[in-house]
C-alpha cells in the first residue's frame, strides 16, 4: 500500500520545526530553560560536593577552608562540567530526564570533569587539597543522580491514577512484559488500572518489587492475594504465554469472581512495547491457539523489502493478515486482488485508515480469468506472490465439486501459468491440512493445486511451493465464528462428534509462519507449519457454553460427508523433516502437470468428477515434458543454476 509520505522538513508534518532562520525555533525556545536549570542544578551539586569534600579533608575545620578559592575552583568546574555535558548529550535532550541512558553520560562527564579540574586546579595555584577534587567528583555525581531520582519520582507521583476510581489487579509475571504494564498503568493519569501486586512462579523473584508492585507469590497463592489486595482483576502479562498456560491461569481464576485480562501475544506487538489500550479480555483464540513465533527478520526482509509483492484472495482473512504484516517490511509495492470489493475495502481501512478505494494497486479481479490475471500481472509486474484465493467450505465443495475444480484448481493452476510468463520470482500458495491423505473435494483441490505448484517450480528458475495449516481461529467460517453465532442466536452449538479434534492456530500466527515459510530455499516440496496440539472440538463447545450468559445446549449432529474425525498434517509417506525452521517442516510433493488436467470435465455429474480428483490427487508423479532448454539463469533471486524449463500447459476438452 503506498500512502503519502510528509515531506522532511514538512511544518505541518513536523510541529517541532520553527522558522530558521528568521526566528527562533519554538521548540527551543521552549526547551532552553529545562535544559539550563539542568545545567545550573548539577553546577550547584558541583560546588556543594566541593564544599563537602574540602571539609571532610579537613575534618570539618572551617579555619582551613579557602572560601574565596573554592568559590573560583567551583565556577571553574562548572563550566567545564557544562562544556562535557553538552558533548555527552546531558544538556541537548538526547535523553530523558533520569533515564539510565542520562545517568551514564553523567557519569562520563565527571570522569572528564575531575582530570581537567584536577589540572586547572594546579595551574589556579592549588586553590583545595587534591584529594578534595577527587572526592567532589564521586559526591557530585551522587548528588545530581539523586537529583534526577528525586525529580522522576515525584514526576511519577504525579503521574500514578487515583487509585479510589480505579480497577485494582494482580498481574501474572514479573518479566519484561509485565514490567512494560505496570509502567503504562502507573504513568497515565487516565489509567483505569492501578497494579496492586504480582504473582510470578520464579523463586528468584520472590523479593522483587517493580515500581513499588511487590510480588506477593506465585499461581498457585492466586486466591489469598486476590482476598488480601481486594483486587477486581487479574491481567496476564506475559506476552510469550502460550495456550496452556492461559488456559490454566484462567481456570485458577475462573471461581474467584475477578475479570480476566492479557496483553496481547508476541506476534501481535510487532516489537513495540506494551500499553494500557492493549489490555483486553482473554478471547478464545487466546485459549486455543497462542504461541510465540520467532521468524528469521533479516531472511524475510531480504525477499519483500524493496519488492513487489502480489496477495490474492486480500480480502478475505489469510490474505487480509498477509497484506497487513507484508507491508511491515516496506515493499515497494502492495498490490492486493480480490473479486470481493467490499474485502478490499476493509484490508485497505486496516492499512492506511483512509479507504478511499482510489489506490491502484488495489485490484477486482477473478483467478478465473486468464485475460484479467495476465492485464494485472503486466501492469504490476510482482516479484512476489502470495496465492491465498480460494473455496474453503468442506460441505459445500462435496455438494457443488465443480466450483472446486474452476476455483481451486483451474485458478491456481492459470495464476501459475501467468506468474510463469511473467517471470515471477517466488509464489507461496496457500494449502490446508485436509489436502494431508485427502479424503473430501477440498482436499482433492488443494492436494492437486500442492502437485500443480510443485510442477511449476521445476518448469520456473524461481521458487514456487505450498504451505499447509490447519484451522486458523478468527478467521471467517471457523469454527469459534460459527459457535459465537450460534450462542447469539440462543443456541444449540452443534458440534459433528464427541471426539473430533482439530489443529488450531491464530491467524497472526499462522501468517507468521507462511511469511517465514516464503523465505525458505524449498523445491519440490510442501511447507508444513506446526499447529501444536489438536484440541477437542467438544471441549471448546463446552468451554464457549460455560461462558455465556444463558444456558447453552450442545448437540452432537454427525461427521459429514468428507470430514475426519482427526486431521492430521503430513501424510503417510511424508516425513516430519525440519531441516531450517523448528516450526516448519519440509515434505517432497509429486509433480501433477497442467496437462493431466484435461481429464476433468466440470460438467460431468458430481460423481464422475469426484472420482478423477480422488485419482488426480493420489496418483504417482506425473511431470511435464522437458523441452531442450536453456539452463536457468543463476541471477535470478531463488533459482537453481541447471533447472530446465518444462512444457506446463492444459487442454481442457471444456473450459470451465
Amino acid at each position: 500500500m503506498q500512502t503519502r509520505r510528509p515531506a522532511v522538513g514538512d511544518p505541518a508534518a513536523d510541529p517541532d520545526v520553527g522558522d530558521w532562520p528568521g526566528r527562533a525555533a519554538p521548540w527551543f525556545r521552549a526547551a532552553l530553560p529545562g535544559r539550563a536549570a539542568r545545567a545550573g542544578a548539577d553546577a550547584l551539586a558541583l560546588a556543594a560536593a566541593l564544599l563537602i569534600a574540602t571539609l571532610l579533608r579537613h575534618d570539618g575545620n572551617l579555619e582551613y577552608l579557602d572560601g574565596p578559592g573554592l568559590a573560583e575552583l567551583a565556577l571553574v568546574a562548572a563550566l567545564v562540567h557544562t562544556a562535557a555535558g553538552i558533548q555527552f548529550g546531558l544538556y541537548t535532550g538526547r535523553w530523558s530526564y533520569g533515564c539510565f541512558e542520562e545517568i551514564l553520560a553523567l557519569a562520563k562527564t565527571a570522569a572528564v570533569t575531575v582530570p581537567v579540574v584536577f589540572v586547572l586546579d594546579t595551574l589556579l595555584g592549588r586553590l583545595v587539597p587534591r584529594s578534595a577534587i577527587i572526592g567532589a567528583g564521586l559526591i557530585g555525581l551522587v548528588l545530581a543522580a539523586g537529583i534526577r531520582y528525586a525529580v522522576r519520582l515525584l514526576r511519577d507521583q504525579r503521574l500514578r491514577p487515583n487509585p479510589e476510581p480505579g480497577t485494582r489487579v494482580v498481574v501474572m509475571g514479573a518479566g519484561e512484559g509485565a514490567t512494560q504494564v505496570i509502567r503504562a498503568m502507573l504513568r497515565s493519569p487516565s489509567s483505569p488500572y492501578v497494579p496492586v501486586a504480582l504473582l510470578d512462579d520464579a523463586p528468584a523473584k520472590r523479593a522483587l518489587r517493580i515500581m513499588g508492585v511487590p510480588v506477593a507469590g506465585n499461581r498457585h497463592a492466586m486466591a489469598e492475594v486476590v482476598r488480601r489486595y481486594r483486587a477486581d482483576a487479574v491481567v496476564i502479562a506475559i506476552p510469550s504465554a502460550g495456550a496452556q498456560l492461559i488456559r490454566a491461569l484462567t481456570d485458577l481464576a475462573a471461581p474467584l469472581n475477578v475479570d480476566v485480562k492479557v496483553v496481547p501475544p508476541v506476534v501481535e506487538l510487532f516489537g513495540r512495547t506494551v500499553r494500557v489500550e492493549d489490555i483486553r479480555p482473554v478471547s478464545h483464540a487466546d485459549l486455543l491457539g497462542r504461541r510465540e513465533i520467532t521468524i528469521d527478520l533479516a531472511a524475510v526482509a531480504g525477499y519483500l523489502e524493496g519488492r513487489r509483492v502480489l496477495v490474492t484472495g486480500a480480502g478475505g482473512s489469510i490474505g487480509s493478515e498477509l497484506c497487513r504484516q507484508v507491508a511491515q517490511f516496506n515493499p515497494a509495492r502492495l498490490v492486493m486482488l480480490d473479486r470481493d470489493e467490499s474485502g478490499l475495502h476493509a484490508v485497505q481501512l486496516s492499512l492506511d485508515g483512509r479507504g478511499m478505494l482510489d489506490d491502484r494497486n488495489l485490484v477486482v479481479a477473478d483467478i478465473r480469468d486468464q485475460q484479467r490475471l495476465d492485464e494485472v500481472f503486466a501492469e504490476h509486474k510482482p516479484h512476489v506472490v502470495f496465492h491465498a484465493a480460494a473455496l474453503k467450505h468442506l460441505p459445500l465443495l462435496e455438494m457443488h465439486p465443480s466450483e472446486a475444480l474452476k476455483t481451486n484448481i483451474i485458478g491456481t493452476y492459470q495464476l501459475l501459468q501467468t506468474a510463469i510468463r511473467h517471470n515471477v520470482d517466488r509464489l507461496v500458495n496457500i494449502s490446508t491440512d485436509k489436502a494431508a491423505d485427502p479424503c473430501s473435494v477440498l482436499g482433492y483441490s488443494k492436494r492437486i493445486t500442492e502437485r500443480l505448484t510443485a510442477a511449476a517450480d521445476v518448469a520456473t528458475p524461481g521458487t514456487y511451493t505450498s504451505v499447509r495449516f490447519g484451522n486458523v481461529l478468527g478467521s471467517r467460517g471457523s469454527v469459534l465464528t460459527a459457535f459465537a453465532a450460534q450462542v447469539e442466536a440462543g443456541g444449540p452449538i452443534t458440534v459433528t462428534d464427541p471426539e473430533v479434534n482439530r489443529y488450531f492456530m491464530t491467524v497472526q500466527e499462522a501468517v507468521r509462519l507462511v511469511v517465514q515459510a516464503g523465505a525458505l530455499a524449498s523445491h519440490g516440496e510442501v511447507l508444513i507449519l506446526d499447529m501444536g496440539e489438536p484440541v477437542r472440538i467438544a471441549d471448546v463447545a463446552k468451554r464457549i457454553a460455560a461462558s455465556a450468559d444463558g444456558h447453552i445446549q450442545i448437540v452432537y449432529t454427525g461427521l459429514r460427508p468428507g470430514e475426519k474425525l482427526a486431521e492430521v498434517l503430513l501424510g503417510p509417506d511424508e516425513p516430519d523433516h525440519r531441516p531450517n525452521h523448528p516450526l516448519i517442516s519440509q515434505a517432497p510433493v509429486p509433480p501433477l502437470d497442467g496437462a493431466a488436467l484435461s481429464l476433468l470435465d466440470p460438467s460431468s455429474p458430481p460423481e464422475d468428477l469426484i472420482a478423477v480428483l480422488r485419482w488426480l490427487a493420489e496418483s504417482p508423479a506425473l511431470p511435464g515434458r522437458v523441452e531442450a532448454a536453456e539452463p536457468a539463469p543463476a541471477t535470478r533471486s531463488g533459482g537453481r543454476v541447471g533447472k530446465r524449463r518444462a512444457e506446463f500447459t492444459m487442454r481442457l476438452g471444456r473450459h470451465p
